[in-house]
């Protein structure tokens, strides 16, 4: 394993060096900084495993050179160093790998180095994978490995979700900070704002290293004027289901099944169960195109008396849209051409509960109309005995 060691102590820098080469062995220590300001600019020539970096440094901040250390070598593994517990629990807080306490102590070293090994080794396993991972977002951010189940993320803060799911939107384009800023933190001053930033930024690209998405990597813009994710390998699944939507051959018999698939490829509306405004116009394009699609496949069905599969189709766009009155109305009547009486009033029921109860709206005047003329033909069916 290669390391460089940053310190803007020497005899520290020493210290260490010793304790990792000689006492520990297996730990090539491929550089060592006084200053910070050179070390990234080395690092990307070096590549190292790891990076032991002291927090407190003149000039710079070390959890600042940590971020962008982050962006210059993302393989590389941070450890901080420190002799003030203030900074070990702000280095632990973001996620680092580990952090050790000044002065270093050997046990408590190997423990670090153990964990480094066994990251390193899950890494390599990792990314033997022949699929590529996926990103869910389709009501709720998840990640999905090669050969496994999608899983919910564990952000440490709602401002780490949100800065990534950002960035994801605007993937592959460079996000100044000012606008970060903005969004995130707009009663901060710019040096606030940009601490925390900083360290966001660094929380994410370790959750994603954690998650096993290697793939996914923010690049620092120009003179630091911003960020830009890029998904590389990584598939989205909101891409996918649009492109495959765009692609669909027409409708009919030897078709259907691709159109049922692309129709339950749909989740979720886009980041629904976050809800940001900024994915507001996007959530809303998206969720008209399904819907649109949806509602193809319904007419299709209905013209061809395929009444089962025009209602399962229905009862789809409902879950998905509750508070949408036309599928209520559709299914009345289909239930109604079925003879399911009790599946008539379960929808108007649901209906006028959701629109009235829950968004203070009257149902519309037409189907209230519709409702009450097939209760009067219902209660004259009755009385005939039919």
């Amino acid at each position: 394993m290669r390391a460089i060691l940053v310190d803007d102590e020497r005899l520290a820098l020493a210290q260490l060096k010793k304790l990792l080469e000689r006492d520990i062995g297996d730990i090539e220590v491929i550089g060592m900084y006084t200053d910070p300001l050179q070390v990234c600019d080395q690092a990307r020539k070096l590549r190292p495993d790891a990076v032991f970096l002291d927090i407190q440094m003149p000039g710079i901040d070390g959890l600042e050179l940590g971020e962008r250390l982050q962006s210059a070598v993302p393989e590389a593994e941070i450890v901080f160093v420190t002799a003030y517990d203030q900074y070990a629990v702000q280095a632990f807080e973001l996620h680092a790998l580990d952090y050790v306490m000044k002065p270093v102590q050997l046990d408590r070293l190997q423990k670090t180095i153990d964990r480094l090994k066994d990251r390193t080794l899950s890494g390599c396993e990792s990314g033997t994978a022949e699929e590529p991972p996926v990103i869910s977002c389709f009501h709720q951010i998840k990640f999905q490995l090669p050969g496994g189940q999608p899983l919910s993320v564990k952000w440490r803060t709602s401002k780490a979700q949100e800065l990534f799911a950002y960035l994801l939107h605007h993937r592959d384009r460079t996000v100044d900070r000012e606008t970060l800023f903005e969004l995130l933190w707009p009663d901060f001053d710019s040096i606030r704002a940009a601490k925390q930033l900083y360290t966001t930024i660094y929380h994410i690209r370790q959750t994603l290293k954690s998650a096993g998405l290697q793939a996914v990597t923010i690049h620092s813009g120009e003179l630091e004027v911003g960020y830009k994710l890029t998904i590389g390998e990584a598939r989205l699944d909101v891409a996918e289901w649009e492109a495959r939507l765009k692609r669909l051959p027409t409708l009919e018999a030897g078709h259907m099944e691709e159109h049922e698939h692309v129709l339950e490829m749909y989740k979720g509306h886009y980041l629904g169960e976050v809800e940001y405004l900024w994915a507001e116009h996007e959530r809303e394009r998206l969720r008209r195109l399904w819907l649109h699609h949806a509602e193809g496949l319904s007419d299709y069905y209905l013209e061809r008396g395929m009444i089962v599969a025009a209602l399962q189709v229905n009862q789809r766009i409902q879950q998905h849209l509750p508070y949408d009155e036309e599928s209520y109305f559709t299914l009345m009547k289909l239930y109604d051409s079925l003879g399911d009486t009790a599946g008539v009033e379960d929808q108007y029921w649901l209906m006028t509960s959701r629109l009235e109860r829950e968004l203070d709206s009257a149902v519309s005047p037409a189907i209230t109309k519709w409702y009450d003329s097939w209760k009067e033909q219902r209660g004259r069916a009755r009385l005939a005995g039919v």
